[in-house]
């Protein structure tokens, strides 16, 4: 269990790292319904934030990223791992049918998300507010957290929490049983080969790269939902007007479309995406065996 949490961690805090500058311009244009979003326009903004502030802005927030995500990932990582257990699905070449299997591991990583989901919540808030204000006005996370709660109270904290956890369960399930599901096609080709051992580092990050694009796909639109909720504030926006899921998606389709509102930004995700995941996913595989290695000695 030790190995699992140390490997999460270390596998959900580079890939976030290695992504900060892009999911920061993804949270701006999320939480901006003026900004129309293009890849030139998020190339623009990149460069206003660099020119205006350093290059170190185009990581700011990732500190307060980094304090949820750490504990984020080795939780997730960790309940996935009891789950896979509970469920009987730990080795990923029982002798369950392959539909059984997949919907087992979805179950798992569903289960995982939502674990962790609940469990770090405010940090994440605590980050999608840096990421939409300017260098100065909050000092670091736990400022964050005294003037949310001076002026929103205590619920304000977990506001937005709903959309994200009804979001999660998909992404987390699919992510999830997608790699469990591409790791084992890897095993049988190696064995067909008459290779013996694991997939490649290669073969780990396209998987955990596929597994995330899939992922997300089925639960965009509730992030757009979650990121608007989260930052109405600091915007200068009433927070009762992005107080539901349901009041959240109607305001954002009747001012912005389905498409340029609900998937805004999405197509950066598409890159940003699968880096976070791949990056993740390898690199929790590799320190979880290197982790297992050393304390077998």
């Amino acid at each position: 269990m030790v190995a699992t949490a140390a490997a999460g961690a270390m596998g959900g805090a580079l890939a976030k790292t290695t992504v900060a500058p892009l999911e920061r311009t993804k949270i701006y244009f999320q939480t901006h319904p003026e900004r129309r979003y293009r890849i030139k326009g998020a190339l623009r903004y990149l460069k206003k934030l660099y020119s205006q502030d350093g290059v170190l802005s185009l990581w700011r927030g990732n500190s307060a990223n980094m304090v949820r995500v750490i504990p984020y990932a080795a939780i997730q990582f960790t309940s996935h791992e009891q789950y896979k257990r509970l469920l009987g699905v730990a080795n990923r070449h029982s002798g369950k049918s392959p539909e059984d299997k997949h919907l087992r591991h979805f179950l798992a990583g569903a289960m995982a998300g939502t674990t962790s989901q609940a469990m770090t919540y405010p940090l994440d808030r605590a980050r999608a507010v840096m990421a939409v204000t300017h260098v100065g006005e909050y000092r670091n996370i736990f400022h964050v957290f005294t003037k949310i709660l001076e002026r929103e109270g205590f619920l304000a904290l977990y506001r937005g929490l709903s959309p994200t956890m009804i979001g999660i369960i998909p992404y987390a399930g699919i992510s999830f049983s997608t790699y469990e599901m591409l790791m084992r096609k890897w095993t049988e080709r190696l064995k067909q080969q008459g290779q013996d051992g694991d997939p490649t580092h290669v073969q780990k990050l396209v998987s955990g790269g596929c597994a995330g694009l899939i992922g997300q796909a089925s639960a965009y639109p509730l992030d757009i939902v979650r990121r608007r909720m989260q930052t109405a504030t600091q915007m200068g926006i009433e927070s009762s007007r992005y107080s539901s899921i349901t009041g959240t998606l109607k305001i954002i389709v009747e001012k912005e479309g389905f498409r340029k509102g609900l998937y805004k930004g999405y197509s950066m995700n598409c890159i940003k995406g699968p880096i976070t995941s791949g990056i993740c996913f390898m690199t929790y595989e590799h320190f979880k065996k290197f982790w297992n290695t050393l304390l077998l000695k």
